[in-house]
């Protein structure tokens, strides 16, 4: 039998060179015993402090700069100190004990800002309360650290004229000449075991991956994706089981279940493309901030390629010199608790400018407590700073005042949206990946009726992406 070359093609998947910035976040020696949350903030202030100070001179030259003890009435300066919100409706451990006590069942608010809400500046000297419409309590939270010009108040408050922030930090430039294009896929919120996540939508993605969907463009297309990035809840396991007890061999294979089939999928796309796995809130992980990797030993099958990498969260890493960093959404999450926003893309932008991943760490927001150091400090600026489990897709091009350039990207859930997200190094562009009942008609044809009965009863739901 004789083989038409001409029919015949080969497509080599592009390659990239990839560096773990991830070292910040792993915890070496954990321990809590005799480790207080007040060594963070301490960290934090001394190292922010620092920064402020050297931008000052060229800021405001003129103007004296003082403790929070050094305030004189009457008399401009500048103070830098850390920020505390005084909160009416912050939630408080001992009022919820009490109230789950009561007889009647109280809403949670999705939100606990208030009208009575007030900010406090604290240093080492001691705090002061602050007043002016140049600082609106809406729009920070406890645990940011600025400088405020303004003066005291014979009532001893600090009235505030204007507010001095970090600003983005310094950006590595990227490489002018990137080469051909090249594509990273970011999809999170699989929710493997939940009930109401599809399998077919994660194949498809993974087929679309892979390059085992589509025509020879699509698969030339496909070839461009050089990484992949699961941002957190893989699976969803059911958490009634996990009661302290023993349990037997259904419970045990309910558990085990989510995991074996998330690992048969991961290996699917590790077998042909670099594969970073993150922990979220809903995964086999610790809860405090940073999240450890997932232990290798829950994916025996994707963990035996040397392209699989469990990672941190956050999780920090340099492709062809273009830095990406990102999380879980834990981070944005907390803050759209306490404070205000037009969406998300703003709360992202805000903790660029702050310099911090996790301002709210550790107030509301569960952390280690680190006695030497803040990881969530963000030191050097990204090119792509991403969050995952959101509940849309959003992207936008932020600039800084000394030319950097940020793509923030929102990852929708994907068992709800069935949407992943393509971000290009290279010009820093963000397509979509819709993969729902189009993506079907294009595997299995243009009738419908050819379609196996699992995806034609899901045509509702993925008309919606």
């Amino acid at each position: 039998m004789e083989i038409d070359s001409e029919k015949c093609f080969r497509i080599e998947r592009s390659q990239s060179s990839y560096t773990s910035m991830d070292e910040r976040f792993q915890i070496d020696k954990e321990a809590y015993k005799g480790q207080q949350y007040s060594q963070i903030y301490f960290a934090r202030l001394h190292l922010m402090r620092t920064l402020l100070y050297s931008m000052l001179p060229n800021l405001k030259p003129n103007v004296p700069v003082c403790t929070v003890l050094g305030l004189e009435e009457g008399k401009q300066c500048i103070i830098v100190g850390t920020l505390y919100k005084h909160m009416k409706l912050k939630p408080s451990v001992l009022e919820e004990y009490s109230k789950e006590r009561a007889a009647a069942p109280l809403a949670k608010p999705h939100n606990f800002m208030h009208p009575d809400d007030y900010l406090v500046l604290e240093d080492e000297s001691g705090r002061v309360k602050l007043r002016g419409d140049a600082l609106l309590p809406s729009l920070y939270v406890t645990g940011i650290v600025i400088g405020l010009l303004g003066k005291e108040t014979g009532a001893g408050d600090f009235w505030v004229e204007e507010v001095i922030e970090a600003g983005l930090p310094e950006q590595i430039e990227r490489p002018l000449k990137l080469g051909e294009d090249k594509y990273v896929v970011l999809v999170s919120g699989l929710d493997i075991g939940k009930s109401s996540s599809n399998p077919l939508l994660f194949q498809l993605l993974v087929d679309h991956i892979t390059g085992h969907l589509g025509d020879e463009k699509e698969q030339n297309f496909a070839a461009k994706i050089v990484q992949v990035v699961v941002a957190g809840n893989c699976v969803e396991l059911p958490r009634g089981l996990l009661n302290g007890q023993n349990l037997g061999s259904t419970d045990q294979s309910r558990l085990s279940n989510p995991i074996e089939e998330l690992d048969m999928m991961l290996t699917q796309i590790a077998a042909g493309v670099p594969l970073d796995i993150m922990p979220g809130p809903h995964d086999p992980a610790n809860f405090a901030l940073p999240q450890q990797p997932l232990h290798r030993c829950l994916f025996p099958g994707s963990s035996a390629y040397n392209t699989f990498r469990s990672c941190a969260n956050p999780h920090w890493f340099k492709l062809d010199e273009v830095s990406l960093l990102g999380t879980s959404g834990q981070n944005i999450d907390d803050l759209e608790k306490y404070t205000d926003a037009k969406d998300k893309l703003d709360f992202l932008e805000r903790t660029l400018r702050w310099r911090h991943l996790a301002p709210t760490a550790p107030n509301t927001l569960g952390c280690y407590p680190f006695t030497d150091r803040d990881p969530f400090l963000i030191e050097t600026c990204p090119h792509v700073y991403f969050i995952g489990n959101q509940e849309k897709y959003e992207t936008r091009l932020i600039n800084g005042a000394e030319g950097q350039v940020v793509r923030l990207i929102c990852i929708p859930k994907f068992s709800e949206t069935g949407v992943a997200v393509m971000t290009s190094p290279r010009f820093l562009g963000c397509p979509e990946i819709h993969v729902g009942f189009e993506a079907m008609l294009s595997l299995y044809g243009a009738d419908s009726r050819s379609l196996p009965c699992e995806v034609q009863r899901e045509s509702s739901f993925s008309e919606k992406s």
